[in-house]
């Protein structure tokens, strides 16, 4: 594909490059919370990130469904060599020049100057406060430890080493006041302030559990915070 002027945000570069039409669209509104909602930096970044992969493999005659393209992304960024050295294999057969895509991922850094200097976007006051930005980490995390599920059942069932990777990966984080017994997520309870029992800040039990379809593995845990 033809490479654009070099005076571009590479951001802007990117969506041109790429034909993303609706993408600067699309990363301002979830960056400043169009629909409610904001979304981070980083998530951006990889939202675009997984677009370009997708891209690449369409331009090439390849179906993205064949793939993965979010765990496919993911073990690429993830530095694991042996994993990343299959992909990038996997992906040169299918016709993907791996270099220049990964030459044209971008960091949240590019995302944010982007949409400061291009889309001259910014973020509402009363959407950065501490509350909203301890929500984003969590609900990141929530994320980020689904695509690092999904990839490692990917690269292993890829190695016969499982056997298959077609598994739903459902990752909840719920809080719950040992008091009232008040069940709630984390979003919820911190935007509203609490359960509504008085000792709700004392002592908060927070649940983490993956639980993987199928009659695959479950797993769960208790953390108290004080």
């Amino acid at each position: 594909m033809a490479r654009s002027s070099s005076h571009q945000t590479k951001v802007a570069r990117v969506i041109d490059e790429y034909d993303l039409i609706d993408m600067g669209h699309r990363l301002e509104a979830a960056w400043t919370g169009e629909s409610g909602e904001r979304t981070s930096l980083r998530n951006l970044a990889d939202e675009l990130n997984e677009t370009v992969l997708e891209t690449a493999l369409r331009e090439a005659g390849s179906s993205p469904l064949g793939f993965e393209v979010s765990g496919t992304y993911e073990t690429l960024s993830s530095d694991q060599n042996a994993d990343a050295t299959r992909a990038r294999r996997q992906l040169k057969r299918e016709g993907v020049d791996v270099d220049t895509v990964e030459s044209d991922f971008v960091t949240h850094q590019a995302v944010h100057t982007y949409l400061r200097k291009n889309r001259e976007a910014s973020l509402p006051e009363d959407h950065g406060d501490r509350r909203e930005r301890k929500i984003e980490s969590v609900e990141k995390l929530q994320s980020r430890l689904t695509a690092v599920a999904e990839s490692a059942f990917s690269s292993l069932a890829a190695a016969d080493e499982l056997d298959h990777d077609d598994y739903d990966v459902l990752v909840n984080v719920q809080v719950v006041c040992p008091d009232c017994g008040a069940d709630r997520s984390v979003g919820e309870l911190l935007r509203k302030g609490g359960c509504g029992c008085e000792d709700w800040v004392s002592v908060l039990s927070l649940k983490i559990a993956l639980r993987v379809t199928a009659s695959g593995p479950q797993v769960s845990g208790t953390l108290t915070i004080h």
